[in-house]
């Protein structure tokens, strides 16, 4: 019924009445996701009369009504196989100022018909496989990134940006041709970083160092929105860059990595929007060349010098020991390097740990890139591994019994999918610098076992890539219940009474005519 009126409107009404009658059906169907195949009919028409009223000269508000319906139509995918023309799809480019070459965005008016025609065309995309195709045809790619620079660094259209990367997003989703043509033709790398700039505020001190206001507000809903859309698209972009050779490449990824360690280290809105963020930044560090990463960390400002050498200069010059325990209690610290970053990236891996699910999805991307960060990156290893890995006290428990990231990782060791054990294992023996005997210090046999069948190293020994020579220094604790750790659970265990010092010396003797009685059996040939 709610159809059949609005298309009776749509078809006779004049554009006040068209208003009305589709603004109450978009505020009826808002939440509308499935509909009755009866009035699928219906609803074909109703998209066809729209984008009729769409051709027409009509005000700004209705344009929105129509196209705000449209929008929630198009959520059903039967009812775009008729409406989705080459000329349906030319009239939604035009309203979302997609066919504009010079026109600059000024009149804000627009902006509404700009933001629905976009929402408009991501469903029609997503939903239609003849979209798809004719934006190729109509080279859609190309005209959202001419809209992205048009827009890049005014504020207060961010909706229209977000939803241009939403569809920039989808449409590199859908067709891996457009990931290479705007990696390459239409500059996207630079481009999405700098919008992703643009979002943050970023202040640069340095090539790659951004200025990091610890006390500033949290980003705003708009703008958190659009960065993550932007690292969705950028994302795809990226996907191959692992074999990134070029220097001039090399200097864009450390730059967009210089960028998400900005973005690591600011919050959103709501912890939940700021997971989000953090989740899309972790996602796209994993396309960076691993040799760009090293802009991850980097060296104290004058500033946290300063600060920490006052810190230090605060102690009697006789406490030396309690100097060492304030400059480790720094935990963003390590060898004059700020590692802020690698502590988020190590926060957020242990929330996914703790969440208990989708390990696949949400964990494995983080543990890869920490793992190999690690191995490429002498610092980033060694301050994870003091985090991660801190010399061994207390024995007393298996090293999966406990609440430390340890304890979290060794018991992942043994998880039943095996792509999230076997990078649980990965990250461990990586910090130990692949040497089989500081593994097995750390976990124990038993857990260790699987990655040590995979790798050929049952036996014991290391793994094929090299590492610094420094060794590891065994606490005096760890080197005294030493003797008595039993290697396969890795934890210290009494030693067990012996059952021979209660026998008589006839038991004994009977226990060992038992023995022999039992070899002998065991040597004679089968019959």
């Amino acid at each position: 019924m709610d159809e059949e009126r609005a298309l009776y409107i749509v078809r006779a009404g004049e554009a006040g009445a068209i208003e009305r009658v589709l603004r109450d059906y978009s505020d009826k169907h808002r939440a509308t996701f499935k509909f009755e195949s009866t009035d699928e009919d219906k609803r074909k028409k109703l998209c066809e009369g729209i984008f009729k009223v769409l051709l027409k000269d009509i005000p700004t508000t209705c344009q929105v009504s129509c196209l705000e319906v449209l929008r929630i139509l198009s959520r059903d995918k039967k009812v775009l196989v008729p409406v989705t023309t080459k000329e349906n799809m030319q009239i939604l480019l035009r309203l979302a100022k997609l066919n504009e070459s010079d026109d600059s965005l000024e009149k804000v008016s627009e902006f509404p018909v700009i933001v629905e025609s976009l929402k408009c065309l991501c469903n029609i995309v997503f939903n239609s496989q003849m979209a798809q195709q004719l934006s190729l045809e109509l080279n859609l790619a190309a005209k959202l990134c001419n809209l992205l620079r048009k827009c890049k660094d005014r504020k207060f259209i961010s909706d229209i940006k977000c939803f241009d990367l939403r569809l920039l997003f989808v449409l590199s989703l859908l067709h891996t041709d457009i990931r290479s043509q705007l990696r390459y033709e239409l500059q996207g790398l630079p481009l999405l970083t700098q919008i992703l700039e643009s979002a943050f505020s970023i202040k640069w001190t340095d090539e790659y160092e951004s200025a990091i206001d610890h006390n500033g507000p949290p980003l705003s809903p708009q703008e958190t929105d659009c960065a993550i859309e932007a690292l969705k698209a950028l994302f795809n972009v990226t996907v191959d860059s692992w074999k990134v050779h070029k220097e001039s490449e090399s200097h864009q990824f450390r730059v967009m990595a210089a960028v998400l360690r900005h973005c690591l280290l600011i919050v959103g809105p709501t912890e939940d929007k700021t997971e989000e963020l953090h989740s899309n930044a972790v996602n796209l560090l994993s396309n960076v060349p691993v040799s760009c990463l090293d802009v991850l960390i980097c060296p104290l400002t004058h500033e946290e010098t300063a600060q920490e050498a006052t810190t230090l200069d605060e102690l009697p010059s006789d406490k030396t020991a309690e100097k060492e325990t304030v400059l480790k209690s720094n935990t963003m610290v390590y060898n004059g390097m700020n590692m802020e970053a690698i502590h988020v990236l190590l926060n957020f891996m242990e929330k996914r740990i703790d969440k208990g699910s989708s390990y696949r999805e949400g964990l494995t991307p983080v543990l890869s890139l920490l793992t190999e960060c690690s191995r490429a990156h002498r610092n980033i290893r060694k301050f994870l591994k003091d985090q991660v890995l801190p010399p061994l006290r207390d024995v007393t428990n298996r090293p999966e019994v406990g609440s430390t990231v340890r304890n979290k990782l060794v018991r992942l060791m043994t998880h039943v999918d095996l792509g999230v054990k076997q990078i649980a294992a990965e990250f461990l023996f990586v910090l130990c610098k692949e040497r089989v005997d500081s593994l097995l210090k750390y976990t124990g046999y038993g857990n260790a076992a699987g990655l040590l069948a995979a790798r050929g190293l049952l036996a014991g020994g290391r793994g094929d890539n090299w590492y610094s020579e420094d060794e590891d220094t065994d606490t005096e604790e760890y080197k005294n219940a030493k003797p008595n750790i039993n290697l396969i659970t890795g934890h210290l265990e009494e030693p067990m009474p012996n059952p021979i010092d209660e026998m008589t010396e006839e038991q004994k003797e009977y226990e060992a005519m038992k023995l022999v009685n039992m070899l002998d059996k065991l040597s004679r040939p089968c019959h």
